[in-house]
């Protein structure tokens, strides 16, 4: 498992995240992303029309990418009450076109990034302070 128990009971808790890739000219974009962890790890990101977006041809042009989940901790919550948390997943994206999109079926394409996790930062998860590690 790359996740452990609170990191993935965190992450499915989430309803956004944020990507950020590396534009054609070397700058970053960051943009709000739905998104949905896989059984294996990995991360499934979708939106309308995802094909003809910058996110997904920085993704396909340059897979470096990290994904980001945060929110303020409750003020009654022990470990860190009134802080943010959350966890960064850095990796490698890989594009391509699946049955049913991950994230409303509805609304959103086939074409989807899905992120490879290769290092895993949090703070404020599962004790108070910043945790890194590489996976895969």
């Amino acid at each position: 498992m790359i996740f452990t128990e609170r990191e993935h009971e965190y992450l499915t808790s989430q309803p956004l995240a944020r990507l950020a890739t590396t534009g054609p000219d070397g700058c970053p974009q960051v943009r709000p992303v739905g998104f949905r962890l896989n059984d294996d790890g990995t991360i499934d990101i979708g939106g309308p029309a995802m094909a003809r977006s910058r996110k997904y041809r920085n993704a396909q042009a340059r897979p470096g990418v990290s994904v980001l989940m945060d929110d303020l901790v409750p003020a009654d919550d022990p470990i860190a009450g009134g802080w943010g948390r959350g966890v960064e997943i850095r990796g490698r994206a890989e594009v391509l076109t699946v049955d049913v999109p991950p994230v409303a079926p509805d609304h959103f394409s086939n074409d989807i990034i899905r992120i490879h996790p290769q290092r895993i930062l949090t703070w404020n998860l599962e004790a108070h302070g910043s945790t890194a590690r590489d996976v895969g």
